[in-house]
């Protein structure tokens, strides 16, 4: 006879930040001390993307990581800011390469400044997280931020690519979600541990921890794109089917589905646009490919978890495996 796995009470995330709120507090300080410009729109549209209410889910997986290891200087804030920096960069150019108009809720950048504003902002975040980096003085970590950096534009290319293309595999997809999204949970994961002085087995740990937990969420995300209202996803419902992406839940669907349903979501791959989006989250559902991918994120999310059995027991410990559980359980 199976035990029956329990049923998780859904993790507030407040809850899960509220341990690092300290260290948050001095990720927003330098934050706001680092997007002062002489240049009154590099500021406004830093400023407009940077505080827009996101989660800071990147940042605070470097707090609570160098704080589980037993960190206690003060650089794991540099590293958690440069993190959201580039992350903030990279949805500024995502934005105007993807032709989106909101993001986390309201107007996205783009829309409000313009895309050249964007772009540019875009390469003042970039450029002021490498002087950033120089400030912390560790080659290692330097390394560490130059090679993300470097995955996660290669990442956005091969996305580049594989728009209007319904003969894109699970594993291509695979690949573009680690390089543009994964990358950069794990090289945040992993500066804790150079940060915090430990060696080898640690640092395979954190790479991945930090890699199957950037999985999970990307694909929750994915996910959401035909599950969530647009009041809760914070973008427009069917965003990456307008835009000719073919991610999990389609790539699935497709495969499953009878030839006719599967023409469908393949002309739509191929034209872009959102002329059937009920009929295609129709079979969506229908082919159980939402709960495919919701599958495939707990067991990225459950690997991210048993990465972590080596740390010690600690509170910051029980907020990375926290983070885990909220990132297939959020709605949002």
């Amino acid at each position: 006879m199976h035990a029956t796995k329990p049923t998780l009470t859904p993790v507030s995330f407040d809850d899960i930040s509220a341990l690092a709120l300290g260290d948050m507090r001095a990720v927003d300080e330098l934050i706001v001390k680092s997007l002062e410009s002489d240049v009154a729109l590099v500021s406004q549209v830093s400023e407009y993307i940077v505080m827009s209410g996101g989660k800071r889910l990147r940042p605070l997986i470097v707090l609570l990581a160098a704080r589980a290891l037993g960190y206690d200087g003060y650089q794991h804030v540099r590293a958690a800011t440069i993190i959201e920096f580039i992350h903030t960069a990279t949805l500024l150019h995502d934005d105007v390469v993807d032709s989106s108009s909101r993001r986390r809720g309201q107007d996205s950048a783009n829309t409000v400044f313009g895309n050249q504003a964007s772009v540019l902002v875009g390469d003042f975040l970039y450029s002021r997280s490498f002087q950033m980096m120089v400030d912390i003085g560790d080659m290692r970590v330097m390394q560490i931020l130059a090679d993300a950096t470097n995955t996660i534009a290669a990442g956005e290319v091969m996305q580049l690519m594989n728009v209007h293309d319904p003969e894109t595999t699970e594993d291509d997809y695979q690949q573009v979600i680690y390089r543009k999204t994964a990358r950069l949970f794990e090289a945040g994961a992993l500066i804790a541990a150079v940060l915090s002085g430990k060696g080898g087995k640690i640092e395979s740990a954190m790479v991945e921890y930090g890699r199957h937990l950037g999985t999970a969420f990307q694909l929750v995300d994915d996910a959401l794109d035909y599950r969530s209202s647009a009041e809760e996803l914070g973008k427009n419902i069917g965003d990456d089917l307008a835009e000719g992406k073919a991610t999990l839940p389609l790539i699935y669907a497709m495969r499953v589905a009878s030839d006719d349903d599967s023409k469908i979501i393949r002309d739509a791959i191929l034209e872009g646009g959102l002329d059937h989006l009920q009929r295609i989250t129709q079979i969506i559902e229908a082919t159980g490919a939402l709960q495919y991918t919701a599958d495939k994120a707990q067991e990225a999310a459950d690997k991210a978890i048993a990465s972590l059995s080596g740390l010690p027991a600690s509170d910051f410990k029980e907020a990375l495996i926290n983070i885990a559980e909220f990132a297939v359980q959020r709605r949002s």
